[in-house]
């Protein structure tokens, strides 16, 4: 069975690349691989690139978020979907490994991307192009030697989307498969929860009928939410909260912070207390929700009160009462993803965080090495360092091999990123190909292109506002890598065919002849009445 569904699965790449079954295994791979040559150099190098990063860094790269993922630190404070997948991984793995599978599966996002486009009707060079970011990019081979759960989460996107666009209407079984992974995005970081909108407008768009419709949205928002129950049970089983992250409802502080006027703020007076200062709100939303000074550390809530519901509802006053500072705040830093350079703008989280280092990067107290063997710690209540594992557990010393880690960094800060006009490119050419499903004479191929497009231009603005909403950082923007170039690439195609369709003459003016207009053919008179005609002149 195996066998036979690896066959069916090489079968369907080989028809979408636009090739037939053939009769030789490597007769077929070579002429797959002449057919998809652009595709197959931009894979090529994706995977040299990957290679180096993985000889650069050893054991991985680690960021202060990696202790909650690898060991469990500071629970409820984001979903756990990441950190149980690797607990299981590292029953019989290393960290090296993980990072590897990491590593190969932002080569088979380009592949599958690459895949989807082609059964759209994109040609082969602009579906090539469009995987180019998530093969090329820096800050994204970055993320993929980081114990962090951005791969899983961008993976776990394009295995959702590319289930409901495999076909130009998704079966039920498709419907079911893409909730799933969806679903499951949203175990690994709680934004993901916003993918059930596009992807429901998707279905309500594509299916005939509205029984149909309803049958398939059903099927997708059940299996949308099963991996969500799942894990919250698991949460109120272990920490006593059903919730994705229940601990997570006091970091739109941040953001809210940030963009308020405490002056015309109407609060509780127990409140007040967690109005920053203007040299406060200057240092951005992930300092005032993560930094020691902030307010939310060390104002005190009333009694009977958690900091965390205490921060919520702050934050929901603020949006309540100035929505158009939060708008504001926002819209500022949406607008940064096309920008020219990577650079930190006043109030972000440091670019530097996602750029390769030439030495080992750590971050005490949490992430230490003493005597060459890694250490992990976190702080407990009363602020005190506590050690909670050594770098024994994963029989690797960090270290850096100077030659690819110095020949990564360069290529990462010489332009080795995908740059914002291009993103902007692709906003655009994505919306209006969106658009291009209200064209009423389109054909099917042509509305099948469109809502393709639909779907992923949706599925991008979907995360990145999303994330957005919270704060500004780079990291977060990488899902774009994964949705805007498809979708820019899809929105080329229904401008194309709407541009073909407008350049090709009408049936009354079809070409004549000699090259000229042809007109309509003229009544014949009867020839008693051409006499008749003749005989008056």
């Amino acid at each position: 069975m195996l066998t036979k569904s690896f066959g069916g699965a090489m079968a369907a790449a080989r028809v979408a690349s636009g090739g037939t079954t053939p009769t030789m295994p490597g007769a077929g791979l070579a002429s797959m691989v002449r057919r998809n040559w652009l595709l197959a150099i931009l894979l090529a190098a994706g995977l040299v690139l990957r290679i180096l990063t993985q000889l650069a860094y050893q054991p991985a790269l680690l960021f202060i978020d990696s202790i909650k993922y690898l060991f469990g630190a500071y629970a409820g404070n984001d979903p756990p979907g990441y950190e149980l997948a690797l607990k299981v991984f590292l029953r019989v793995g290393t960290l090296p490994m993980v990072v590897a599978v990491q590593h190969l599966t932002g080569l088979a996002m380009a592949v599958v991307l690459y895949l989807i486009l082609r059964r759209r009707g994109v040609p082969r060079w602009l579906a090539a192009l469009a995987t180019a970011p998530i093969l090329l990019d820096a800050y994204q081979l970055q993320i993929e030697q980081s114990i962090m759960p951005d791969t899983a989460f961008e993976a776990l996107i394009v295995a959702g989307l590319a289930c409901l666009l495999w076909e130009p209407r998704p079966r039920l079984w498709m419907a079911l498969a893409a909730g799933l992974a969806l679903g499951a995005s949203a175990t690994v970081r709680q934004v993901g929860e916003i993918f059930i909108l596009p992807a429901l407008v998707y279905v309500l768009i594509t299916v005939p009928g509205w029984r149909a419709k309803l049958v398939k949205a059903v099927a997708l928002c059940a299996a949308f939410a099963l991996p969500i129950l799942a894990v919250s049970f698991r949460n109120y089983v272990a920490i006593k909260h059903f919730s994705l992250a229940p601990y997570a409802a006091g970091t739109i502080y941040g953001r809210a912070a940030a963009a308020a006027d405490c002056a015309t703020l109407t609060l509780p007076a127990y409140e007040r207390a967690l109005c920053p200062s203007a040299s406060q709100q200057a240092r951005g939303p992930d300092w005032l929700d993560h930094g020691a000074t902030s307010p939310i550390k060390y104002v005190a809530p009333p009694a009977g009160m958690h900091h965390v519901p205490m921060a919520a509802d702050f934050s929901r006053r603020v949006f309540e009462q100035q929505p158009w500072r939060a708008v504001s705040a926002i819209s500022k830093d949406a607008v940064k993803l096309f920008a020219v350079q990577r650079v930190t703008s006043r109030g972000d989280t440091s670019i530097t965080r996602w750029q390769f280092q030439r030495a080992f990067p750590l971050y005490p107290p949490y992430i230490t090495d003493p005597h060459g063997r890694l250490r992990f710690a976190q702080l407990n209540p009363a602020g005190k360092v506590k050690v909670i594992a050594k770098g024994r557990r994963f029989r690797d010393q960090p270290a850096v091999s100077a030659g690819p880690a110095g020949f990564l960094r360069t290529y990462q800060l010489d332009g080795g990123y995908t740059p914002g006009p291009l993103f902007l490119l692709t906003v655009l050419a994505g919306l209006a190909g969106s658009i291009g499903v209200l064209r009423r004479h389109a054909s099917p191929a042509q509305r099948a292109t469109a809502t393709a497009c639909t779907l992923m231009f949706l599925s991008a603005a979907a995360v990145l506002l999303a994330s957005d909403v919270f704060e500004f950082s780079w990291r977060y923007q990488l899902p774009a890598l994964v949705t805007l170039p498809p979708a820019g690439a899809l929105g080329i195609m229904v401008i194309a065919g709407y541009v073909t369709a407008r350049r090709q003459p009408s049936p009354q003016q079809a070409p004549g002849p000699a090259g000229g207009t042809a007109s309509a053919p003229r009544e014949e008179r009867p020839r008693s009445q051409r006499k008749d005609r003749a005989s008056a002149s």
